[in-house]
């Protein structure tokens, strides 16, 4: 077991060098404390560490005590040498101040005569060299007056002076380099409000052109003689040279404005502000930039110009202002052509000219198609004539121009027949298609001076004089004849020739026979409202409104002045050919009509196909219609009688396949008995009556009687009953019913054969008559159907 002390002694001996270890170390502690916490003592190292420090205490202690007196003495021989040093600092800055205030002093007084001297050199000096400068001051001078004062011609001279005669004298003064500078800046400054005056110019010259325009339309007005109402002359007064724009020319007296009668357009502008601007921009060298812009300002107030108005076409005034705009500007560009040397040049202005045209045309058109009054339109036709003679006497080549008029020619054409549609149609709608009846002389040479009608048998009868033509007629005539003076109209003032006059009449007349009346007339034939006699009217007043082409062939050789015969240039009217054809269209009708009304008589017809014994006479719907047609066609007495015949014709072949169809294919008739075909019979004779009364005069009956030979063949066949003959003679020329066929006598056959069970059903026991009956029909049924099916 080891000893305490000692174990104590070695712990002490093991802290003290770790204590050493951690004194002799300032930072590598590591391997000493982990040391010391593995060994699990570290509070006893601490209390040994304390120790140690208490030890160290000790020994300072001791070494202070030891030289503390020194310490002191040396303490109080330094306070005493600050006291001294501190009184001697004091003396020293007080002698300094008072040195410091004696030489500020003198100094002050030194600068002072320097600068004195100084001042007296410069002035000396300053003064010299202002009598070199002032020349240059003075010139200086003068150029900003003349640049306020917007003098920039002189204000240019002046700045060459100063440039080249008077700063060289100064040139070696720094304030030359400033003035130097500047003129760079003077000259951009003058070309600049140069420049803006060309723009104010510009402008004033875009808003102001209208009136130049007016002016040179109205003296070319004057030179051919036009109406005042066609330039739309208003006072105007000349342009003062001073500031062309004012509007200061409402106020002028009337004496004033009366002077601008005798200027020309070009007087009415003060051009002074474009040759200043011109002559600046070439003493400076730059011409081909005021050239450049000033093309391209004029081409994009070209485009404003040459864009009318949304609504210029509803009056003629939209149409003036817009020519006047458009005359204005070439009028300018025309006059600066002869008065700048190259600003305006003929291939710019023809290349302008050229491009500007299509656009006024294509407007002209466009805008023109939008009218639909004929009078405004020609108020048009004459505003554009003088537009074109006003350019044209400026040397604008203006053909294509001329080739609008015609365009606008068509669409006037389209207008006035738009015109007579309605005109047309109201003639119409008023006539009351019936003869036209005069009671007096007054009456009558009034429809004679309309339509040159002559007939001597009407002449010579009494009154009331009756017109084989109702209203329309004379009134349809004397429309064309408008619409060909109305045409005429548009012709003056073109510089036509007679023959192109005559020419784009009798065009224009074709077109409104072939289309506008010819489809008011197919409108009014076809109209379901239109009844039979209104048709048979129509048709008459067809034939003499045929005579019209020949009265208006002479009437438009009249009024064009071509009067020679045989030309080969004259285009024939079509007017003949058109009235045919809508004759033919209202015969058509007519016929149609008559098979319509002959249609709805038979859908009254109400037989009893069971009948026993006929009536005794023709039924009902039969008269009836009968009556109708001999009322018919005693109106057809002024158709032509082949109208009449044809239709007469129709008639009774269309009366015979109304029977034939009751009889054979009506689906409702499923029987018919042998009362029901005399019936027919008689219904039969009433028709062939009418068919020999001569309806129509000169038709032989003959003819009609043959229509019905159908009905009136089967219907002998069957009443007769008289097969032994149609079977023997079936298949000759001789035969006795060569219209009936196998099948139409079948199909009769079985119906009556239908009609005779429903009497079984009613008798029971048959008498030997219908027990034979029956047996015949059974054996004519089979020997019709062993015959060919075919017609004879």
């Amino acid at each position: 077991m080891t000893d305490p002390l000692v174990q104590k002694s070695s712990e002490s001996q093991n802290y003290e060098q770790l204590a050493q270890e951690i004194e002799a170390l300032d930072t590598y502690w590591g391997p000493t404390f982990r040391a010391i916490i593995e060994d699990g003592k570290h509070e006893k190292f601490l209390e040994h560490l304390e120790q140690r420090i208490r030890s160290h205490d000790r020994d300072i202690e001791k070494l202070c005590n030891a030289h503390y007196q020194g310490f002191i003495d040396s303490i109080r021989e330094l306070l005493h040498v600050r006291s001294e040093a501190q009184d001697l600092k004091s003396l020293i800055a007080s002698m300094d101040k008072d040195l410091q205030m004696e030489l500020q002093n003198v100094l002050q007084r030194g600068e002072e005569v320097e600068k004195a001297r100084r001042v007296e050199s410069n002035i000396m000096s300053t003064i010299d060299q202002l009598q070199v400068c002032l020349p240059v001051f003075r010139m200086y001078h003068k150029l900003q007056e003349q640049l306020a004062q917007k003098r920039y011609y002189p204000a240019l001279k002046s700045l060459e002076q100063l440039e080249h005669t008077y700063l060289p004298q100064v040139s070696r003064y720094r304030f030359t380099n400033h003035f130097r500078e500047s003129i760079p800046k003077f000259r951009k400054k003058i070309q600049d409000s140069s420049m803006s005056e060309l723009k104010d110019f510009l402008e004033n010259v875009r808003k102001y052109s209208s009136r130049i325009g007016e002016v040179a339309m109205r003296h070319t007005s004057e030179q051919v003689g036009l109406d005042e109402s066609i330039t739309g002359k208003r006072k105007l007064v000349p342009i003062g040279t001073n500031n062309p724009f004012l509007d200061e020319y409402e106020a002028q007296d009337e004496s004033t404005q009366d002077d601008e009668d005798g200027l020309s357009a070009q007087d009415l502008v003060d051009f002074s502000p474009l040759y200043r601007c011109l002559h600046i921009f070439t003493v400076l060298g730059d011409k081909h930039t005021f050239e450049n812009y000033y093309t391209k300002q004029r081409k994009e107030q070209s485009s404003l110009v040459l864009q009318p108005h949304a609504n210029m076409h509803e009056s003629i005034q939209g149409y003036r202002q817009y020519f006047h705009a458009v005359v204005g500007f070439f009028v300018i560009e025309n006059h600066l052509l002869y008065t700048t040397n190259g600003l305006v040049t003929q291939a710019i202005l023809e290349e302008l000219w050229s491009s500007s045209v299509p656009k006024i045309a294509s407007n002209l058109r466009t805008h023109a198609s939008y009218c639909t009054d004929a009078e405004l339109i020609l108020q048009i036709k004459n505003v554009i004539m003088l537009f074109i003679n006003t350019l044209a006497n400026y040397g604008y080549n203006v053909t294509q121009l001329m080739s609008t008029l015609q365009d606008i020619r068509e669409h006037y054409t389209d207008v006035l027949m738009q015109r007579c549609v309605h005109s047309f149609r109201e003639i119409f709608d008023q006539d009351n298609y019936h003869p036209l009846q005069v009671s007096n002389d007054t009456e009558y040479v009034t429809v004679l001076e309309v339509f040159p009608y002559r007939d001597a048998g009407l002449e010579r009868s009494p009154y009331p004089r009756r017109f084989p033509f109702s209203s329309m007629v004379p009134k349809v005539y004397e429309q064309v004849k408008e619409f060909v003076c109305a045409s005429l109209k548009y012709t003056e003032e073109l510089n036509l020739s007679q023959t192109e006059v005559d020419d784009m009449i009798r065009k224009s007349t074709n077109l409104l026979l072939t289309r506008t009346l010819s489809g008011c007339l197919t409108t009014l034939i076809q109209k379901p409202s239109v009844g039979l006699l209104e048709l048979i009217q129509i048709t008459i007043n067809t034939n003499y409104l045929e005579l019209t082409n020949a009265y208006l062939e002479e009437f438009i050789s009249s009024i064009s002045g071509s009067f020679v015969k045989d030309v080969s240039h004259k285009a024939e009217l079509q007017g003949k050919s058109m009235f045919k054809d809508a004759r033919a269209e209202a015969e058509e009708q007519i016929y149609e009509r008559l098979k319509a009304k002959i249609d709805d008589t038979f859908e009254l017809a109400n037989y009893d196909w069971t009948l026993n014994e006929p009536q005794g006479r023709a039924s009902d719907y039969i008269i009836d219609l009968v009556e109708f047609l001999q009322c018919t066609f005693r109106a057809f007495t002024n158709l032509p009688i082949k109208v009449a015949r044809t239709a007469c014709m129709a008639a009774c072949q269309h009366i015979n396949k109304k029977l034939l169809y009751m009889i054979l294919e009506d689906d409702d008739v499923k029987q018919i008995s042998l009362g029901a075909l005399k019936q027919l019979d008689l219904d039969l004779i009433q028709c062939e009556q009418f068919a020999t009364s001569e309806p129509v005069k000169g038709l032989d009956p003959s003819l009609l009687l043959e229509c019905f030979t159908d009905v009136r063949q089967l219907l002998d066949l069957f009443n007769q009953c008289d097969f032994s003959a149609y079977f023997h003679d079936f298949g000759e020329r001789t035969s006795k019913y060569p219209r009936v066929t196998p099948q139409s006598a079948i199909k009769l056959l079985e119906k009556i054969r239908e009609a005779d069970k429903d009497k079984k059903k009613i008798l029971s026991v048959l008498k030997k008559d219908e027990r034979d009956k029956k047996k015949l029909h059974e054996t004519i049924l089979r020997t019709l159907k062993e015959l060919p099916q075919t017609s004879q």
